[in-house]
């Protein structure tokens, strides 16, 4: 599955306001269960939470990819986030994040999940891609920059 194709343009959010880590946590498990019932944007959130606790899924460079999975899916799914301000996420290097990429897989979704995190982390390693993404204005431009990414689209 191409990581693009998980995202649309209805969980893409550029600018956001948010504090804290949990705030942005939040936020994305709203994202990522939006035309689900309340409950399960709540699951989704501890879920992520809990995936938290094992240990951040912050990459370093500003970029965290936190990821969940959840028996009320059927099809993986995503939300991107490019915080106004970087907050601290307990990355391995330290630096705060300004970029959230939020993956949740169906519960048993085992090999897909992980190919789909290896691509993240090969595009987000992408430092043109990042700065491009940083630089985006707006929701469309942000949806836009992410999906339209390729490999060889930097010579990096």
């Amino acid at each position: 599955m191409e990581v693009g194709n998980l995202l649309s343009l209805e969980q893409t959010r550029c600018g956001t306001r948010v504090t804290s880590k949990k705030r942005a946590l939040q936020l994305l498990g709203e994202l990522l269960a939006a035309d689900q019932d309340s409950e399960v944007a709540k699951a989704v959130f501890e879920g992520l939470t809990l995936r938290e606790r094992l240990g951040s899924t912050g990459l370093g460079r500003g970029v965290a990819l936190p990821h969940s999975r959840s028996a009320d899916i059927d099809q993986p799914r995503a939300a991107l986030l490019r915080l106004e301000t970087a907050i601290d996420f307990d990355a391995a290097d330290g630096q705060p994040v300004d970029l959230l990429f939020a993956l949740l897989v169906p519960e048993h979704s085992n090999d897909e999940h992980l190919r789909i995190l290896s691509r993240l982390a090969e595009m987000f390693r992408d430092q043109a891609l990042c700065n491009r993404l940083r630089d985006c204005g707006g929701d469309a431009d942000l949806f836009q920059t992410f999906t339209g990414w390729s490999p060889a689209s930097d010579g990096s």
